[in-house]
């Protein structure tokens, strides 16, 4: 199973997603939906910076891909007052891509690294002291004669993005004052996101249309917007252009996305661990070789829903189907589900 053949469903962004993104990305606080605590501290936060004259302290935000947290760096650099300075953890190879971006920040910036958790350890190590102390230490020359200079940094805000909190290292997370992590979004939340995009895109949907959309899009703003341009698609060519609740259930079967927002894969891994595992419990790289997909992919893109939703539990000794899973696939649920062996070993 190919991971191409989900990607209406995968919270990771897309070429597509780029740009329609940055088109209805909220531009403050006030107009991002959800994570309502999250806002709360932010805006308290911000505004006591903003009092002191001083940057935000570093921040650091860790969730499954497609809730906002890069849409809350851009939320920030324009609520502080400074530009934002984007790149990506595995970007940052050598010391010196970090310090060309560093040299050229202003004071008040905001820099974020997305994937921080894929940074290089000797970038990440050069990191700790701009973190502190805003100096950067260059070390010039070799052996016995080489040198180290502190560079002077301009007191900005760090923003590090993760969809892998455990992995990052002790050191680096304590140098963030900031630690949040973002949940996923309920129905009435997501639906709110459908309107509103509807609106900037001048879609044509009813109220029953919005739902529809809204409960199959996994919790995840990335997706509710995805689907709502597809199903535009399907309205466009079928019902003249008006999303209703009958265009949206017909355009979402079409896409094989079912009312509780799992596609083909999903159900597939439900299936797997069910008829192959006898219900798990099933190690991941087990899981991984039985469906032909990388382990990392589980983890990162699908599990965490089916987790959240209740259809799959994540044990010590592997993944297993929960009751509601037995019935999301339509199966019974077996007697010895939950007490076979992984006979490749305990799940990760």
């Amino acid at each position: 199973m190919a991971m191409e053949e989900t990607d209406i469903l995968s919270a990771v962004k897309t070429n597509e997603d780029e740009g329609a993104e940055s088109n209805l990305r909220p531009k403050d606080l006030s107009e991002f939906i959800g994570q309502k605590k999250l806002k709360d501290n932010l805006s308290v936060f911000i505004e006591a910076a903003k009092k002191r004259r001083e940057p935000l302290d570093h921040c650091l935000f860790y969730a499954p891909p497609g809730l906002g947290k890069t849409t809350l760096a851009h939320i920030i650099a324009r609520e502080t007052g400074g530009n934002l300075r984007s790149t990506s953890g595995p970007v940052l190879e050598r010391v010196g891509d970090l310090a060309a971006i560093l040299t050229n920040l202003s004071e008040g910036d905001v820099f974020f690294i997305d994937e921080i958790h894929r940074m290089n350890h000797l970038v990440e190590e050069a990191l700790y002291p701009v973190m502190e102390d805003f100096e950067l230490d260059i070390i010039i020359g070799q052996g016995p004669s080489a040198k180290t200079i502190k560079l002077p940094v301009p007191r900005f805000t760090l923003i590090g993005a993760t969809t892998r909190a455990g992995l990052l290292s002790g050191p680096l997370r304590d140098r963030f004052g900031i630690i949040e992590h973002l949940n996923f979004y309920g129905f009435d939340e997501l639906k709110r996101i459908v309107l509103r995009s509807s609106r900037i895109l001048k879609i044509n949907i009813d109220d029953a249309g919005a739902s529809e959309v809204a409960k199959r899009s996994r919790g995840t703003p990335r997706i509710v917007n995805r689907l709502l341009r597809r199903v535009r698609d399907f309205a466009e060519v079928k019902s003249g252009g008006r999303i209703t609740e009958k265009v949206a259930k017909d355009s979402l079967e079409a896409l094989e996305v079912d009312d509780a927002g799992l596609d083909r894969m999903d159900r597939f891994i439900l299936t797997t661990i069910a008829e192959k595992f006898s219900g798990g419990p099933v190690g991941i790289d087990t899981l991984a070789v039985a469906i032909s997909e990388e382990a990392d992919t589980i983890t990162d893109v699908y599990e965490p829903y089916l987790i959240q939703s209740g259809f799959m539990a994540r044990t010590p000794r592997g993944r297993t189907v929960t009751e509601n899973g037995y019935q999301r696939i339509g199966m019974k649920k077996p007697k010895s589900a939950g007490k076979q062996d992984d006979l490749f070993g305990p799940g990760k």
